[in-house]
Parts: C-alpha cells; structure tokens; sequence
C-alpha cells in the first residue's frame, strides 16, 4: 500500500526505503486501518499526519505494544480521562512518532514528524524543541505535520473510518423545537387526510411529548410503528396452554419418511 500510495503525490524523502523497515507494529496499525476501511489514496493522509478516528474501542488496546509503546502527554480529546486512557506513542521507521488515545466511541491515531517526550521533572530535549517548530508550522498552515508531509485533516476535520452510524447523538435545542413543530404539523395533516375532519377531532391521536426522540430510537427485528406504532397498546391475553402444547409437540416430533407404492411397482 505504501509503495502504490508514494507513486502519486508529494512526499517528504526517504519514504521508501522506510517501508523497506517497516517493523511488525507498524503492519498492525496499517493493516488494521484497512480493515477498517482505509484506502490507498486516504493512506497519503495518515503518512503526513492526518488526524484519523475509528469507531472501534478495542484498538487503543491492540496497539498498546510491550516492548515499543511508551505514555505521552498531548492535548486531542481532552474530553477523556487521560488518567483512565492515556495517550500512547511509538516510534518507528516509517510512523516516526505514532500517537494514539480513546474517544468516546473508539480509538483515534496520529503519525508525528517529530518525536515528543514532554514530561514532569524533565527538562526539554533538542527532539521537544523541533516538536515546537511542528506545532509553529501547524498554527501557520493549519496543517498537522506529519512524518512524510503536511495534512489538513486536523482534529478539528479528521479522517473518519468505519463510522457508526447508529450511534444516538442530542439535538440542539433549536433543532429539537423546530424538528418537533414539523412532526406535529405531519400529525395534523394525517388527521384530517385519513378520515373526515369531524370523525379526527373525536379520536385524536396519543399525545406524545418527545416526538423528535422517537426518530433515534432503534428498533429491533421486524417492529416498526405500523399502524399502532405511536398507540398505547398492550397485550393482556395470555397464550393458550393448549395451543403452545400442540406447537411443542409437532415441533419435537421426527419427520416421518415413506415410500408410495404405485400400480405395477413391486
């Protein structure tokens, strides 16, 4: 993927005869990207520092290796518990520097140009210093800097890989009211369109509070609003003893395999 990818575009170089090195945890992380969607095109982004998030939890913990990881201090997502997921570097030949940490709803992942080990109790390297010449770069051109280039795919506009889309998100509060005002007019007019208008206002329907809720609810199976999709209605019958033995018992009883005689067979 890299030798297709470094065919087209620019590069920083060296990139080659990098991948010629690359070791077993750098393949990790590359190749779980593509198992997650990544492209060949996209794999430009991710070599020059774009900023890349996956809705998958379980690879901040694949990518926590023994022997190479190390924790660092960096400022992504500071919404997270650093305490609980720390941010984790690792260096390499072709990732140079690679930060990762958690989201919310998974994993996201950097490559840096220059490594960066800032710390309590430790006085800055010459390696911290070209890592602040990183970060000039970066307020200048609004570009990460990464091992073989620069990329606009900042935190702020990442790289997105294998979104979840089921995951519930909030409205805004004016989205929530202006959605909600639309959803009753939909109810108004269904009303007076199904029957008469005179037959609607005697059977109005269920007075439902949350209506913009109702559309990120997920529904499982074949259930579906249906025709009493917004009622109140419960089932107060019980099934038949009778009935589930009868179900049972045909269910339990072996098939039964024969042979039809017909004229003249023997």
């Amino acid at each position: 993927m890299i030798g297709i990818t470094a065919r087209a575009g620019a590069y920083r170089k060296g990139l080659i005869a990098a991948a010629e090195r690359l070791s077993p945890e750098e393949a990790v992380i590359i190749a779980d990207l593509e198992r997650n969607g990544l492209q060949v095109p996209q794999l430009h982004d991710v070599l020059c520092g774009g900023h890349v998030l996956v809705d998958d939890p379980r690879l901040y913990e694949d990518w926590r290796f023994a022997k190479v990881s190390h924790p660092r201090v960096s400022s992504h997502h500071h919404d997270i518990d650093k305490t609980l997921y720390p941010d984790i570097g690792m260096r390499g030949n072709v990732v140079r520097e690679k930060l990762h940490g958690r989201t919310a709803q998974g994993t996201w992942v950097q490559l840096e140009k220059t490594p960066a080990a800032f710390g309590k109790n430790k006085l800055p390297s010459l390696s911290d210093v070209r890592h602040l010449m990183d970060y000039v770069v970066y307020r200048v051109t609004r570009s990460n800097v990464g091992p073989w280039g620069l990329s606009r795919m900042t935190e702020r506009r990442p790289m997105y890989l294998s979104p979840n889309l089921a995951l519930p998100t909030s409205l805004t509060p004016p989205v929530a009211r202006a959605l909600t005002l639309a959803l009753r007019r939909i109810d108004e007019d269904d009303d007076v369109t199904a029957v008469s208008q005179d037959l609607a206002a005697r059977f109005p329907p269920p007075n439902r509070e949350d209506l913009a809720g109702e559309l990120g609810q997920a529904i499982s199976g074949r259930a579906g609003r249906g025709l009493f999709g917004n009622s109140e209605v419960w089932v107060t019958e019980t099934p038949s003893r009778a009935a589930g033995a009868v179900l049972r018992e045909q269910s339990r009883r072996p098939p039964v395999w024969g042979t039809r005689r017909t004229e003249g067979s023997p």
